[in-house]
């Protein structure tokens, strides 16, 4: 029997599993194939276009040539003049004249496309031209950007927990050796009695009257009424919870006998999952200032990396890059020369957005917070102070 119930534990904690892990792989995976499938569209879309060239084109060239001839060895007389009618005709001149769209919308510049569009970093550098491209991109837009959002609430909750507990874990750790720090003989021993008091309660296992209660612990007459009924309501607590524990064994056993009522009740637990989207952040409480050093040393871990393959970027220049792009800035003033190396980092990109994200949720609740305390603070200030009449 025990070797049979053995392998029985684990396929149920497995499965426990799974279906725990079922709710965040699914919004993950559903954001990985709508970037795919955006990728697919554009590159389709956007890379077969045929280049028309124009005649504001044609006129670009007729005057670059004019002022190519106008040249003269002797420039240092019309340099400034050069300068302003080339600078004016280099603001007329059209990207799209210039660059082959096959060679902008491939598969992997089109997916950095996507990921700029549902993240809503948008740096500007690569743009759908045709109209049709253009009405796709509103539509796709539309969908991804609270797709992307759904999957940054979820994997912020993830995030907040384990932050959360590790602060919990490192106060309670710090709290622990101050106390052996601080604890002395008599404080040590009282310690110690309180905690053989607590060992000492008796859990009441039968239906017993109060006066029984009374009976059984002698030690409870001598204290205050207050005090004497919250230790026998408490007992009583107590008692209920052990009976009800063989009627939750029996329900399990009644569950895992039935395996569509087990199918139902697992059903019922993801969807439970789903529910409680959101609900961690909410109860994040760490201090701001640890937010923003955790941000500033992921941040600086990129900037460290990101230098390897962009040759043209230093610490200075990637550390500014991932700064405007976690916090989907996205100016567009730093190019990437091979951006489908920074889309196999999107992964740090989520990371880093979604810890930008609970830190800039922390900050909204400590600056609520604020306002609340000064409004309270004028108020009491403005209150009319009660006269006191003579009777």
């Amino acid at each position: 029997m025990a070797t049979t119930s053995q392998p029985l534990r684990g396929k149920r904690a497995c499965k426990k599993i799974f279906w725990a892990v079922f709710p965040h792989a699914c919004f993950i995976l559903s954001l990985v194939i709508y970037a795919f499938l955006g990728a697919l569209m554009f590159s389709h879309i956007e890379g077969n276009r045929k280049v028309n060239l124009s005649e504001e084109y044609r006129k670009f060239l007729q005057n670059l040539w004019y002022i190519s001839r106008n040249l003269s060895d002797n420039m240092t007389e019309n340099e400034e003049i050069f300068k302003e009618k080339i600078h004016a005709l280099l603001n007329t001149a059209e990207r799209d004249w210039f660059v082959n769209p096959k060679d902008i919308w491939t598969f992997f510049g089109s997916l950095f496309f996507c990921c700029t569009v549902f993240t809503t970093v948008g740096y500007g550098n690569t743009y759908p031209v045709t109209r049709i491209g253009k009405y796709l991109c509103m539509l796709y837009a539309l969908f991804g950007i609270p797709l992307m959002f759904l999957v940054l609430t979820d994997m912020g909750d993830i995030l907040a927990t384990v932050l959360s507990k590790s602060y919990n874990e490192f106060r309670k750790l710090q709290s622990k050796i101050l106390a052996s720090k601080l604890c002395s003989g008599s404080t040590c021993n009282k310690g110690d009695e309180l905690k053989s008091r607590a060992q000492s309660k008796v859990v009441i296992n039968e239906p017993l009257t109060i006066m029984e209660v009374l009976k059984s612990q002698p030690g409870v007459k001598r204290k205050p009424i207050k005090y004497r009924n919250a230790e026998i309501f408490e007992m009583l607590i107590a008692r209920e919870n052990e009976r009800t524990k063989p009627a939750r064994n029996k329900s399990i056993e009644r569950w895992s006998s039935c395996p569509e009522l087990t199918r139902g009740k697992t059903m019922s637990r993801v969807i439970e999952n789903f529910d409680k989207i959101g609900k961690q952040l909410e109860k994040f409480d760490v201090p701001i200032v640890l937010m923003v050093l955790i941000i500033f040393v992921y941040i600086s871990c990129a900037a460290a990396i990101l230098p390897n393959w962009e040759t043209r970027l230093d610490f200075q220049e990637a550390f500014y890059f991932c700064f405007i792009t976690l916090t989907t800035i996205g100016f567009g003033d730093t190019q990437l020369e091979h951006p489908k190396f920074f889309l196999f980092f999107s992964l740090y990109i989520i990371i880093g957005m979604e810890i930008v994200f609970i830190a800039f949720k922390l900050g909204q609740d400590r600056l609520i917070g604020l306002y609340k305390k000064v409004l309270s603070f004028c108020g009491e200030k403005k209150m009319p102070s009660k006269k006191v009449y003579p009777k």
